[in-house]
């Protein structure tokens, strides 16, 4: 059960983020109608998220969604981006199965989640190795300072949503591994 009332009336300097978000999905998201109770908060996540929507590629941003979320152990983020990877991206219940663990089916992709599951375990503290390895994998200092940015968004919404245990309204994902 929520620890926090989930809103319905939106406050008028959060509204236009939320109505972008709900255009977008169809439906508006509990974890918005949360963050919108302050418009700073969700307004400062919002530029984040256009910013960090222009870097890398979609498959990659979702998929260090996925490994970042499941490290953090959110129930909510996996379920909601489980449901965004498939019906937007693209992604195969394979592919965010192997994203969730920090792998892909693609080398390149793979390099990127695994960064973001170790940046997430070891709480920023990689070792060369992995910036050894991802840098490897053809990404740039500047790719790893973006992949470092999302994780840090998608562990804001996974903190929001693990302090107040928002209600899961998207298709419910398990938090184990099968």
């Amino acid at each position: 059960m929520s620890r926090i009332a989930i809103p319905q009336n939106i406050p008028a300097e959060s509204k236009v983020v939320v109505d972008a978000i709900s255009k977008q999905l169809k439906l508006t998201p509990n974890l918005f109608r949360v963050m919108a109770q302050s418009p700073f908060a969700l307004n400062g996540w919002a530029g984040l998220q256009a910013s960090l929507a222009k870097t890398l590629d979609l498959k990659t941003r979702d998929g260090i969604a996925l490994a970042v979320s499941q490290v953090n152990e959110c129930q909510y983020c996996l379920s909601a981006h489980t449901y965004v990877a498939t019906r937007f991206a693209g992604l195969s219940d394979e592919e965010v199965a192997l994203n969730r663990q920090g792998q892909s089916e693609s080398a390149r992709v793979a390099a990127a989640v695994a960064f973001a599951r170790t940046l997430m375990q070891t709480r920023g503290k990689v070792a060369d190795s992995d910036l050894d390895a991802v840098r490897a994998a053809g990404y740039t200092d500047a790719n790893i300072v973006e992949i470092i940015a999302l994780s840090a968004q998608f562990m804001l919404t996974n903190f929001i949503n693990n302090a107040f245990d928002t209600e899961i309204d998207f298709p419910v994902v398990d938090v184990a591994i099968a």
